[in-house]
């Protein structure tokens, strides 16, 4: 892809979730809300539910621990960060990493609502994530790597940030392989999470290429025609014993 489109397609997903987190703002909500158990959405603000876009409840099988560290990747109005902040406990961590900035404003504000003081929001894209190696010991994300323009940046920056026996759970829409990236295009645009989504074989492949393994990819609903809403489940192999 050239540098030119996808400086575009960047602008172009940009904009559109600017403008869902001003619609949160102007009193209008996401479509993800139901996804989520009953009692998990009592406990948030309304301003986080409201602004929940995804596809899946990543949270619920990320198998979250007391004092784990967790990475959101596209965190928008921060629901799944504060879920994951709820599920480590003050003795753990929750950052959520997003590049617009009227979301970050939203998520922190729900996060002051929220009383949540064990989590971070920070600006930055997924190709690039703002954090050191082996800072966090899970990732999850909801329906945004589809939006990336350099999926394979993303796979590696996820294998780099995770410590060694880190766990990935990320809700996404994944074609069928028999959806050629035109037929993806014709089926919706980058910014509704279709045109960028990934094949089965593709997701596979790339987490492979960047060093994960336990891969699992789970189709959870229809969003079209041979185009899925699932749960991809990976690991960063555990630190080989030292010699001795």
């Amino acid at each position: 892809m050239s540098d030119q489109r996808s400086a575009r397609l960047r602008e172009e997903v940009r904009q559109h979730y600017a403008a869902a987190a001003r619609a949160v703002h102007d009193g209008g909500g996401g479509c993800g809300a139901s996804l989520y158990d009953p009692d998990e959405r009592r406990a948030l603000p309304a301003e986080a539910i409201a602004a929940s876009l995804g596809c899946g409840n990543p949270t619920a099988v990320a198998g979250l621990r007391a004092g784990e560290r967790v990475l959101d990747l596209g965190s928008g109005g921060g629901i799944d960060v504060l879920l994951s902040a709820g599920r480590v406990g003050p003795e753990g961590k929750a950052y959520g990493l997003d590049m617009t900035d009227e979301m970050l404003d939203l998520a922190r504000a729900n996060a002051a609502r929220a009383g949540a003081a064990n989590v971070e929001f920070l600006k930055g894209t997924i190709e690039a994530i703002p954090l050191p190696d082996a800072a966090v010991d899970v990732i999850v994300s909801n329906c945004v790597v589809n939006l990336s323009v350099d999926k394979d940046a993303v796979f590696a920056e996820a294998f780099r940030v995770l410590a060694p026996g880190g766990r990935l759970a990320v809700a996404d829409i994944v074609a069928d392989d028999s959806l050629t990236p035109a037929d993806r295009a014709a089926r919706g645009d980058y910014s509704a999470c279709v045109a960028g989504a990934l094949s089965f074989t593709e997701y596979r492949e790339g987490l492979a290429a960047a060093g994960f393994t336990g891969i699992t990819i789970t189709p959870t609903g229809g969003v079209a025609d041979r185009l899925h809403s699932a749960l991809v489940r990976a690991v960063k192999p555990p630190a080989a014993p030292a010699a001795g």
